[in-house]
């Protein structure tokens, strides 16, 4: 690390700049790949209902409950 240190300060103002950029983005961008992972904490949740109602008519019970 000291190296990559050593490096960007040499650097001109404009390229340092757009280091600190990129180094954002990628920061940015795994953020969003580790928020989007599904966890499927939910399924069978409604699993008692399945005798009353239709996956359709679930469906929709859903939506309304949702509000």
């Amino acid at each position: 690390m000291d190296k990559s240190y050593e490096l960007f300060q040499k650097l001109p103002d404009e390229l340092k700049r757009e280091v600190l950029d990129y180094i954002e983005f990628l920061l940015e961008r795994r953020a969003k790949r580790e928020k989007s992972h599904l966890s499927l904490s939910w399924k069978g949740a409604l699993k008692e209902l399945r005798d009353k109602y239709t996956s359709v008519e679930l469906q929709h019970k859903v939506l309304e409950w949702w509000g």
